[in-house]
């Protein structure tokens, strides 16, 4: 004889959480090598819900302003995929080189340049 358990979910409600990440991107736009309207026809086209690209419905909406993206998410929604595809774009823009996608806050991340001037400094002390 099999004795059957049933287990009941502790904490679950029928609550979806609502997730909003936000992307600064100031420095690159400020120096004109950015463009924040491609960026969000990327995230568009590429970010993923429920297995399928570029069918966002009212699960995820992505919003910019003229320095940054916002994305505003009622399904689970990882804020590490946001930096997958942050990174992606870089690459595909040929950026990846000279920019670096940095975690400000708990639900934003910032586009920074390399600090290429301290690599500079290292280089020239160490041919002393």
């Amino acid at each position: 004889m099999a004795v059957s358990k049933t287990i009941a979910k502790k904490g679950t409600s029928s609550k979806k959480k609502a997730h909003s990440y936000t992307i600064k991107c100031s420095g690159p736009v400020a120096d004109g090598i950015f463009d924040v309207a491609s960026f969000e026809k990327f995230l568009n086209d590429r970010i993923k819900v429920n297995g399928k690209t570029g069918q966002l419905s009212n699960a995820v909406s992505v919003s910019r302003g003229t320095d940054s993206i916002t994305i505003d998410a009622s399904v689970e929604f990882s804020k590490r995929y946001l930096k997958y595809l942050t990174k992606k774009y870089l690459k595909k823009q040929q950026l990846r080189d000279w920019l670096r996608v940095v975690a400000d806050g708990k639900n934003s991340y910032e586009l920074r340049y390399f600090n290429i001037s301290e690599d500079a400094e290292d280089d020239e002390e160490g041919e002393e």
